[in-house]
């Protein structure tokens, strides 16, 4: 069965997860030979999708995840769907592009193959991302959220979570492959905002069904011990971006 893991989050996900660059829409846009739908595949909150609508006439977008869709912020050129990746309502052939926004590695690798097949227009293009940890202008934060990550709920991660620490390299990808491009996210955050981020992730999720407590409000106060003041601290997610042709 097909994984939900962010249904019990949503709100918090729609709030403090990072938003993609302009740049990696404008590039994707680029690559196919026309703009009249598009597919974000396991959208959550619709994040991707709302940014593909300033290039191409239709966006539909799916998740899993009915409390993810009801987070999604309306437009009139998307249509939400909830609907596993692997079996979805759309007809054949109907997409010039395809995305997947850091959640692939949840995806059937040979079923959600052969939706694109079915649903992608001959030609089309499919692009997947992931971003892992982030670097932090503050050496001191960086290293307490790897501590955090890697020690603390390092053994509440999914299996899955290994093909993001492989920047998605490592993933089956059946697809006419071209160069990709790089791309990172930068953001200004505050405590508050790194905590919110840090209660989104599903390791967190399984620690607390676990244990019964809360990782993210145990770490604060070490977060705050390093990170006194009030500024805001630049942190930069790198994106590690698969693109493909269908054939």
């Amino acid at each position: 069965m097909p994984k939900d893991l962010f249904s019990t989050q949503a709100g918090v996900y729609a709030r403090y997860r990072p938003t993609y660059p302009k740049a990696l829409f404008e590039y994707l846009a680029s690559l196919v030979t026309r703009r009249r739908a598009a597919w974000d595949c396991a959208t959550g909150n619709g994040q991707a999708a709302l940014a593909l609508t300033p290039y191409f006439e239709r966006i539909d977008a799916s998740d899993l995840s009915a409390k993810q869709i009801e987070q999604a912020v309306a437009h009139p050129k998307i249509e939400y769907w909830v609907s596993p990746a692997e079996h979805t309502p759309f007809p054949d052939h109907r997409f010039d592009l395809i995305t997947v926004a850091q959640a692939y590695h949840w995806l059937d690798f040979a079923a959600f193959a052969a939706e694109v097949r079915r649903v992608a227009r001959p030609e089309g293009i499919v692009a997947i991302w992931c971003y892992g940890l982030a670097n932090c202008e503050d050496l001191k934060v960086e290293a307490l959220v790897r501590e955090f990550y890697r020690d603390k709920v390092g053994s509440y991660w999914d299996k899955e979570r290994k093909y993001v620490e492989d920047g998605y390299a490592t993933v089956a990808f059946p697809y006419r492959e071209l160069p990709a491009r790089s791309f990172s996210m930068s953001l200004s955050w505050s405590r508050e905002d790194l905590l919110g981020y840090l209660g989104t992730w599903s390791s967190v999720q399984h620690y607390i069904k676990d244990r019964g407590s809360d990782p993210v409000a145990e770490f604060a106060a070490s977060l705050q011990a390093a990170w006194p003041g009030e500024a805001a601290k630049r942190f930069d997610f790198p994106l590690s971006l698969r693109v493909g042709r269908v054939e």
